[in-house]
């Protein structure tokens, strides 16, 4: 009887490590990740014209363009800051939790939430998750999937390791 509960518990512990397990490709993912990166630019695909649009619950795109992020893959934590540039846009650093998000079927994606200044997360718990679409040592390319005027389109965050 003891050994059968001994081998009910050693294979509970087996499945629930393996289910909550990181791969190694995404833990790679997380160690090129780890820095300091500058958003360079961000396009759109499938958005004709001029877009105005507010991200990351934050500020403007135009804002973001230039801004230095800093990931911490040891801890799961970093920052984001914002420069001031015009009327439009305030100097601001606001620090994120991080991960790498594995959905089955699909690429993987950076997750992150906005931290408060206490480190509690901001927007009701809810955080972003960008596609993982290019990943090298010297660069990202992150995908934030949307539906404009009833299409699919994407905004598209390229990203330098400084």
């Amino acid at each position: 009887m003891r050994n059968l509960l001994r081998l009910t518990t050693a294979f509970i512990v087996v499945i629930t490590l393996s289910c909550c397990s990181v791969s190694k490709e995404a833990r790679s993912m997380k160690t090129k990740i780890n820095g300091n990166w500058m958003l360079e630019t961000i396009t759109t695909e499938g958005i004709n014209g001029k877009v105005t649009a507010t991200v990351f619950n934050e500020a403007s795109f135009k804002c973001f363009i230039g801004s230095s992020w800093n990931f911490i893959s040891s801890n799961s934590l970093g920052y984001y800051s914002i420069n001031a540039s015009g009327t439009d846009c305030s100097t601001l650093t606001r620090a994120i939790r991080w991960s790498i998000y594995e959905p089955k079927g699909v690429a993987k994606q950076l997750q992150f939430m906005r931290l408060d200044d206490k480190k509690n997360s901001m927007d009701n718990g809810d955080g972003f998750r960008l596609e993982i679409s290019q990943l090298t040592a010297t660069a990202m390319q992150l995908k934030s999937h949307i539906s404009f005027e009833g299409k699919s389109a994407a905004y598209v965050y390229n990203f330098v390791k400084k």
